[in-house]
């Protein structure tokens, strides 16, 4: 006889922006995020014989985001999904799990004559702030992380040293471009209630912007034999900085840059220590992955 072994379902995609304003100054402060919200518990007979008396609408699910937004703050992003969970939890007896995630755009301050403008923002880069949220009646567990930040530099990094045999054909480099898309997150220790992340709320700000800083500096800064022993550096140093997270993870894509061998046309020369112009390349490109946890 065939059952369902797991199932959850709701809202996704919900794009959702909220201003804040400070009236004493005029200042305002924007947020723009996407919020996906699954629900997980007794809902097996919505399935299995059309049961709709277990289902919240997934329009509710929606408006539930909307109004959670409008009675609690929405930054950090890891204490908005904590109050949006526990929402679920205590309306719904039957539900045992919520599950949120939360993609935060970038809007950074205009600044206009030397001086920050109160309320005009604009995007300085694609890199997003991502939060992860399972609220259960056991506890919070957050994964804080950000995504798509896309840095490069052109010197700096090497490769060799690597396995060679029959089917090796990339030859070892001393000096190569070096690009990627950041996607790192970090764990939190598992939270026993929402008024734990209230009182958390400073750190999650810290670590991501702790987060972030480390990335750009350790790429910066080191000379790279590897991607993955720069990538190792960076997560030790996350954990460092964030003594409440568990864990650091990192997917660095390799985004590369093919030198172009000009030598048919007047023999010019860009290769190797002539190499000036490169050919970016979409794909195939290799993907390296980590997960770090405090020992």
């Amino acid at each position: 006889m065939p059952h369902v072994s797991a199932a959850r379902y709701g809202k996704d995609n919900v794009r959702v922006y909220k201003t804040d304003r400070d009236e004493k100054t005029g200042v305002h402060n924007v947020t723009e995020m996407v919020v996906c919200c699954l629900l997980e518990g007794e809902i097996e007979t919505s399935y299995t014989v059309a049961d709709n008396s277990v289902v919240v609408a997934t329009d509710s699910i929606k408006n539930t985001i909307y109004i959670k937004a409008k009675e609690h703050p929405v930054n950090p992003p890891e204490l908005y999904a904590s109050y949006l969970g526990q929402h679920f939890l205590d309306t719904y007896k039957h539900i045992s799990v919520v599950n949120i995630d939360i993609t935060v755009k970038r809007w950074t301050r205009m600044v206009i004559d030397g001086k920050e403008h109160p309320h005009s923002f604009y995007r300085d880069g694609d890199d997003t702030r991502t939060v992860e949220a399972r609220v259960t009646r056991e506890g919070i567990k957050l994964k804080s992380g950000m995504a798509g930040l896309l840095v490069l530099k052109s010197t700096g990094s090497a490769f060799h040293g690597f396995v060679r045999d029959e089917f090796t054909t990339l030859p070892e480099t001393w000096d190569r471009i070096l690009s990627t898309s950041v996607d790192a997150s970090w764990v939190w220790n598992t939270l026993p209630s929402v008024a734990a992340a209230e009182k958390q709320v400073a750190q999650f700000d810290k670590a991501w912007a702790d987060a972030r800083r480390i990335t750009m500096k350790t790429f910066a800064e080191e000379d790279s034999p590897s991607v993955q022993a720069t990538m190792y550096k960076m997560a030790s140093q996350i954990l460092d900085a964030a003594p409440e997270t568990a864990k650091v993870l990192y997917a660095l894509p390799n985004k590369h840059y093919f030198e172009i061998n000009l030598a048919w046309h007047k023999g010019i020369k860009n290769t190797g220590k002539d190499a000036e112009v490169y050919a970016p390349q979409s794909d195939p490109n290799g993907l390296i992955k980590v997960e770090v946890s405090r020992s």
